[in-house]
């Protein structure tokens, strides 16, 4: 599988920037799956020192594409499951002239769009019309493209879902697109074949085919910032697909790696 996405910069909790974006975190939901895995971002050249660290450990894995712009987010955590989001810097656009000069040769494509804009809808028309199977983080649909404090709104255009083959919704991603209540109805008319609603330590939904099931979490994380936590899941998710893994069982694969990442982070004081 490929991801394509735009590098971002972020600062967290008023630390120094640190590399952000799909592209920083996908590498480690992708190091052990099979197949063909590639990891395309873009950013301005003059940031791509930052995401140093992303290219020593991963290797041949990542390219990163020269653009005008660097995305860039201020991440404020309250606890470990709330927080506040600006928009300090807007990300370039995808165009169908991007996707060919890089050319990605697998099946599958995740996308992990960063603000809406990030990927138009022609965008998505031409990776479908080279043939590509495409799954999308649903971050894209309700990110207005406006800096200063992150907006959230169902302002997006329906051609967006036209193509897609995989969309993956946190929790509140899919009240705003929903209007209200996520349920089957509802990602019904969305016509998106497959849809992934997450719920962080509670799990997440599947919906295919007019059903939806729960695959529980593999175990919660506590006391640990969150970020990157759903571009691994989806990551995950989607290189599990492209391998063959039922719906089910890439989302029990995809949780187990979140949980074993979030233990990482985990601080232990000394005691004094």
């Amino acid at each position: 599988m490929t991801v394509l996405g735009n590098l971002a910069i972020d600062v967290i909790d008023g630390a120094p920037p640190s590399p952000g974006g799909c592209a920083s975190f996908a590498g480690v939901a992708l190091e052990s799956a099979m197949g063909m895995r590639h990891i395309v971002a873009m950013g301005a050249e003059a940031d791509h020192e930052l995401f140093d660290g992303v290219l020593d450990r991963f290797g041949s894995m990542v390219r990163f594409l020269p653009a005008d712009r660097t995305s860039g987010f201020r991440l404020d955590y309250d606890d470990t499951d709330h927080r506040h989001m600006s928009v300090d810097a807007l990300g370039p656009v995808w165009t169908p002239a991007d996707i060919d000069a890089d050319d990605p040769q697998t099946t599958w494509i995740h996308l992990a769009p960063l603000l809406r804009t990030d990927f138009p809808a022609d965008t998505l028309a031409h990776l479908a019309a080279r043939g590509h199977r495409i799954a999308y983080d649903g971050q894209g649909l309700v990110r207005a493209d406006r800096l200063g404090p992150l907006v959230q709104d169902r302002n997006f255009s329906w051609d967006l879902l036209r193509h897609l083959d995989v969309l993956k919704l946190a929790e509140d991603e899919a009240v705003i697109v929903a209007d209200g209540p996520f349920d089957a109805a509802v990602a019904e008319r969305l016509g998106v074949p497959e849809i992934v609603v997450t719920y962080g330590s509670e799990g997440c939904d599947i919906y295919t085919d007019g059903t939806v099931v729960r695959v529980p979490a593999a175990w919660r994380v506590m006391g640990v910032q969150t970020t990157g936590a759903g571009d691994m899941f989806t990551a995950c998710y989607v290189a599990n697909r492209a391998a063959g893994a039922s719906p089910c069982r890439a989302a029990e694969l995809a949780s187990e790696l979140v949980a074993r990442e979030l233990d990482k982070r985990v601080q232990v004081v000394p005691e004094l």
